[in-house]
């Protein structure tokens, strides 16, 4: 009988972290060790020895202390915290050296083929001009969103230089996630959008994503890698 994942969730009562936990909870492949407040860093790190994952949800600041306490237990880290800065993104990966880190602005399937799909439009429609709309719930501190910037990344990548991609970023009531992306030529346009109807499409994404860290070689993975589009 394979035994379920011991896991702990960080930033357990946040909107997302409260679903991954509630999720987890009731998955019989998982069993839920601890729900780590964003703010018990220091008390965290007998917890994170307990577990084989911990799957954050908090604050950049958080997220980094998190990681590197996961780094030195020799736990698989897995963050949907975005936000972070040059110097945060690089000690996120100085904890991936040591453990697998999974980072990832969006844990939806839907949202990670869009990203996919971006690169090759940007590829295949050279001269376009491409635009972002992203819009979310008021309470989102960051602006634009961790997915709008991976899709202009996204973008970039597909045409192979660093050109901006203007992003508009609204903040409306307790709308989840919506992303539209349009490229437009003289004659036509397309667009890319993906909407999360609930916080459940990025909690199952992030426990699949937990299942899928566990045992991999130290370094750093996102849903690309996971869904096999690399």
């Amino acid at each position: 009988m394979i035994q379920p994942l011991k896991i702990a969730v960080i930033g357990a009562t946040g909107r997302t972290g409260s679903r991954v936990a509630a999720l987890a909870a009731t998955d019989p492949r998982f069993q839920l060790v601890a729900r780590v407040d964003r703010a018990r860093a220091e008390e965290f790190e007998d917890e994170a020895g307990a577990v084989r994952v911990a799957v954050d949800f908090t604050t950049p600041e958080s997220c980094v202390r998190f990681a590197a306490a996961c780094a030195r237990r020799k736990t698989a880290f897995v963050t949907g915290t975005t936000g972070l800065t040059v110097v945060q993104r690089a000690q996120l990966a100085a904890a991936a050296k040591k453990v697998p880190v999974f980072a990832a602005p969006n844990f939806s399937r839907g949202m990670t083929l869009t990203l996919h799909l971006a690169a090759e439009a940007a590829r295949r429609l050279p001269g376009y001009d491409a635009a972002i709309v992203e819009t979310h719930h008021k309470g989102k501190k960051d602006a634009p969103s961790g997915t709008a910037l991976r899709l202009a990344q996204a973008v970039r990548e597909g045409r192979a230089d660093d050109a901006a991609v203007p992003t508009a970023s609204l903040r409306l009531a307790d709308v989840v996630g919506e992303h539209a992306l349009t490229f437009a030529g003289f004659d036509e346009s397309l667009t890319l959008a993906h909407r999360a109807e609930s916080r459940d499409a990025f909690a199952r994404g992030a426990l699949e994503a937990a299942l899928w860290t566990v045992g991999k070689k130290p370094g750093l993975y996102d849903m690309l890698d996971m869904m096999g589009l690399r």
